[in-house]
Protein backbone atom coordinates (compact mmCIF):
# COMPACT_ATOMS: atom_id res chain seq x y z
CA UNK A 1 0.00 0.00 0.00
CA UNK A 2 1.41 3.27 -1.11
CA UNK A 3 1.67 5.99 1.62
CA UNK A 4 -1.01 8.70 2.37
CA UNK A 5 -0.20 12.15 1.97
CA UNK A 6 -2.24 14.96 3.56
CA UNK A 7 -1.83 18.66 4.37
CA UNK A 8 -3.32 20.65 6.69
CA UNK A 9 -5.84 22.85 5.35
CA UNK A 10 -7.94 24.63 8.08
CA UNK A 11 -7.94 22.96 11.97
CA UNK A 12 -10.92 23.85 14.41
CA UNK A 13 -10.55 22.04 17.55
CA UNK A 14 -12.39 20.43 18.59
CA UNK A 15 -14.82 20.21 15.63
CA UNK A 16 -13.68 20.58 12.50
CA UNK A 17 -10.27 19.55 10.47
CA UNK A 18 -9.96 20.27 6.54
CA UNK A 19 -6.98 18.32 4.67
CA UNK A 20 -6.04 17.94 1.59
CA UNK A 21 -4.81 14.13 0.66
CA UNK A 22 -3.94 11.55 -2.10
CA UNK A 23 -1.53 8.75 -2.38
CA UNK A 24 2.43 8.74 -3.07
CA UNK A 25 3.36 6.99 -5.90
CA UNK A 26 0.82 4.73 -5.90
CA UNK A 27 -2.32 5.51 -7.33
CA UNK A 28 -1.34 8.32 -9.79
CA UNK A 29 -5.23 9.13 -10.14
CA UNK A 30 -5.54 10.43 -6.55
CA UNK A 31 -2.02 12.26 -6.70
CA UNK A 32 -1.25 14.26 -2.76
CA UNK A 33 -2.87 17.44 -2.70
CA UNK A 34 -5.76 16.39 -5.54
CA UNK A 35 -8.62 15.96 -3.27
CA UNK A 36 -9.75 17.43 -0.05
CA UNK A 37 -11.08 15.65 2.94
CA UNK A 38 -13.27 17.72 5.76
CA UNK A 39 -14.62 15.93 9.10
CA UNK A 40 -16.73 17.16 11.48
CA UNK A 41 -17.63 16.33 14.73
CA UNK A 42 -20.76 16.94 16.73
CA UNK A 43 -21.76 16.15 20.19
CA UNK A 44 -24.88 13.76 20.30
CA UNK A 45 -26.78 12.23 23.02
CA UNK A 46 -25.07 9.13 23.19
CA UNK A 47 -21.61 10.02 22.32
CA UNK A 48 -20.07 11.93 18.82
CA UNK A 49 -21.60 11.83 15.32
CA UNK A 50 -18.57 11.78 13.25
CA UNK A 51 -19.19 13.20 9.14
CA UNK A 52 -16.54 12.88 7.00
CA UNK A 53 -16.44 14.47 3.46
CA UNK A 54 -14.16 13.52 0.84
CA UNK A 55 -14.32 16.06 -2.54
CA UNK A 56 -12.60 15.93 -5.68
CA UNK A 57 -12.21 12.16 -6.79
CA UNK A 58 -11.62 11.55 -9.72
CA UNK A 59 -14.23 8.89 -10.78
CA UNK A 60 -16.99 6.37 -9.03
CA UNK A 61 -14.29 3.51 -8.73
CA UNK A 62 -12.53 5.95 -6.59
CA UNK A 63 -15.23 7.31 -4.73
CA UNK A 64 -16.26 3.72 -4.11
CA UNK A 65 -12.83 2.47 -2.69
CA UNK A 66 -12.04 5.78 -0.91
CA UNK A 67 -15.28 5.51 0.80
CA UNK A 68 -14.58 1.44 1.77
CA UNK A 69 -11.15 2.50 2.96
CA UNK A 70 -13.19 5.18 5.58
CA UNK A 71 -15.70 2.98 6.68
CA UNK A 72 -12.71 0.48 7.54
CA UNK A 73 -10.78 2.66 9.61
CA UNK A 74 -13.89 4.70 10.91
CA UNK A 75 -15.15 1.40 12.34
CA UNK A 76 -11.93 0.83 13.99
CA UNK A 77 -11.39 3.90 15.13
CA UNK A 78 -15.04 3.99 16.85
CA UNK A 79 -13.87 0.65 18.45
CA UNK A 80 -10.91 1.97 19.92
CA UNK A 81 -13.09 4.94 21.05
CA UNK A 82 -15.61 3.46 22.87
CA UNK A 83 -12.81 1.71 24.70
CA UNK A 84 -12.66 -1.55 22.66
CA UNK A 85 -9.49 -3.20 20.54
CA UNK A 86 -9.65 -2.72 16.87
CA UNK A 87 -7.57 -5.87 16.74
CA UNK A 88 -4.88 -6.81 14.29
CA UNK A 89 -5.81 -4.79 11.05
CA UNK A 90 -5.62 -6.80 8.33
CA UNK A 91 -5.73 -4.54 5.77
CA UNK A 92 -1.54 -3.63 6.49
Amino acid sequence: MAPAACVPVQIAPPERLVFTWGWEGGDLAVPPGSTTVEITLEPVADGTLLRLIHRGLPSPEACAAHREGWVHYVKRLATLGAGGDPGPDDWR
